[in-house]
């Protein structure tokens, strides 16, 4: 009896003691949940951070990034910073590798491809549910396709971009044999059909979600992904945590991630190195040894697929003449700028895409610095001296660390020649769409591959077809154009990189841009931030990552 009473009393003091670990344990969770940009917030999510190796504390990511993101949409933006989330909140059919573009699966765990290129079938994984409870299924698969097929052309760049060619949808059809089985049928072959089909934009939706929302999707996003949404404070924060019934076992690791906007890179670097962020993009090349050299940080690289570019707005005085383009080419300091700003993490530009891509023509050599040359032309093409507004990014891209600073050299650059130029700016989504529209005489922008193939830069970028999408600069040649049209069709890799070397040989001699530079992204992270692999394409996935 004595010893049944000291038990007792022993199991109640356990039972005190748990309860008041589970208060302070609530007490934890509830901090780690005050609003980003508070001091409180800066203090919590340090606490967080740091003592995630207790497996009672929720697992809790700051992401410190550039600027806020467009829209949650993924099929309507065409921004890093978008995709940046969405990538966490969406799936696709297929999967590009951890930290390259190979094939891998996705929501579609088998695949086949007909002989003649035009029908491929997509076997999909069976239990899987979207945020809201309803589920995966192949009719989703096909109401998210005939969305972006049905949408309106300036809402839906990417499919537009990808899937259209010549006013001509390249999936012809889409149909469900069974639950779990989607076949699409293609008017054409299109040899990076699989790549494109695994690119950001194309995540698939909650039908019931979007149907409901409507225009408004974009704002309450409902994927499959390992992370669902919940809140999104504008030019702040966007907050997502884990979803609970996620088909993937035991993922993902975090609890929550927090988006934060820092357009700042050395304000984004030092909320960093004050714990109040566990991980930043976008660090200086300039602050890549502070990094290095401090032991509670770790310097990450992004393996390189970009292109930073100064577009000439093909359609507009005095860019609409081919030899005022070819001028700003000489006169730009290229390699200059390369050694100003990436401290060694860059290299100049010659062509619309690095030569980490198939079909890269390594004959065409970077304009060269001749100020002369550029004068020269600037007579031949009869320029009168109007001064010309030049676009000034207002964020750090993984391109271009710093937009404004860049944009003082050329400016000089351009006077020295006799152009004279007046530097503008404006918030990232009204940049983009004023862009977009061809309001600029010179901007200045780039490019992170989708995909890992020569049509995600030299078609999306400068063909004919994506004016008023993702060809900024307003380019058209009838030449370039038949050339990618050819290339997307064409499935012998040595004649389709032939058909791409030609195509960046007219470019090169039409000049619509200024090639800058393909750069190597810097990335800082707490020393405690576990498997974080960035990817080329710059849609990170955060599925694996946790603390130590």
């Amino acid at each position: 009896m004595k010893k049944g009473k000291v038990y007792s009393l022993s199991l109640i003091m356990l039972l005190m003691m748990a309860l008041f670990l589970a208060a302070c344990g609530a007490d934890d969770g509830e901090t780690s949940t005050a609003e980003p940009g508070t001091d409180s917030s800066a203090t919590n999510t340090e606490s967080d951070a740091t003592d995630n190796s207790n497996s009672s504390t929720p697992q809790v990511l700051v992401f410190g990034r550039g600027a806020d993101s467009v829209s949650l949409d993924p099929g309507i933006v065409t921004d890093g910073e978008s995709f940046k989330v969405t990538q966490n909140l969406f799936e696709t059919l297929l999967n590009f590798g951890k930290q390259d573009t190979t094939i891998n699966p996705g929501l579609a765990k088998e695949w086949e491809v007909s002989e003649d290129g035009l029908t491929y079938t997509f076997h999909l994984e069976e239990g899987v549910m979207f945020h809201d409870g309803t589920e995966f299924n192949a009719e989703a698969v096909i109401k998210n396709v005939n969305r972006w097929k049905g949408g309106k052309e300036e809402d839906f760049y990417y499919f537009n971009s990808m899937f259209k060619a010549e006013g001509e949808d390249i999936i012809k059809d889409v149909t469900a044999e069974g639950d779990y089985t989607v076949v699409f049928t293609l008017s054409r072959p299109q040899a990076p059909f699989l790549k494109n089909i695994a690119m950001s934009p194309f995540g698939i939706a909650s039908p019931t979600a979007f149907e409901a929302a409507g225009e408004s999707f974009g704002d309450q996003p409902v994927g499959t992904g390992p992370f669902k949404f919940v809140d999104w404070k504008r030019n702040d924060s966007i907050t997502i945590e884990k979803f609970t019934e996620y088909w993937q076992e035991g993922l993902p690791k975090l609890d929550k991630v927090i988006f934060r906007s820092i357009p700042d890179n050395s304000a984004r670097l030092n909320e960093l190195m004050a714990g109040n962020i566990d991980l930043a993009d976008g660090i200086n090349p300039s602050d890549g040894k502070t990094v290095e050299g401090n032991s509670e940080l770790q310097l990450i690289e992004r393996p390189s697929m970009n292109i930073g570019y100064l577009g000439l707005t093909n359609t507009r005085a005095p860019f609409d003449n081919k030899l005022v383009r070819q001028a700003v080419n000489y006169a730009i300091d290229k390699q200059a700028i390369v050694d100003a700003f990436f401290e060694g993490r860059a290299e100049v530009a010659a062509n619309p895409m690095p030569s980490s891509i198939s079909g890269y023509n390594d004959a065409i050599s970077p304009y060269p610095y001749d100020p002369e040359k550029a004068k020269a032309l600037l007579a031949e093409a009869g320029y009168d001296g109007k001064e010309i507004e030049l676009w000034a990014m207002p964020v750090p891209r993984p391109y271009m660390p710093d937009g404004a600073k860049v944009a003082e050299v050329i400016q000089k650059n351009l006077e020295d020649v006799g152009i004279p130029s007046k530097i503008v700016t404006f918030e990232w989504a009204t940049y983009l769409e004023k862009a977009k529209n061809g309001e600029a005489d010179a901007f200045m922008l780039g490019w992170t591959g989708d995909n890992g193939d020569a049509d995600n830069f030299i078609y999306t970028l400068l063909d004919k077809d994506n004016i008023g999408s993702n060809n900024y600069a307003y380019y058209s040649n009838d030449e370039v154009h038949e050339l990618l049209i050819k290339a997307q069709s064409e499935t012998d890799e040595n004649v389709r990189n032939d058909l791409y070397k030609k195509a960046q040989e007219i470019i090169h001699e039409d000049a619509p841009w200024v090639p800058l530079a393909h750069s190597t992204p810097l990335l800082a992270a707490k020393a405690g931030v576990k498997d974080f692999l960035p990817h080329p394409t710059g849609s990170d996935k955060l599925t694996n990552v946790s603390f130590e």
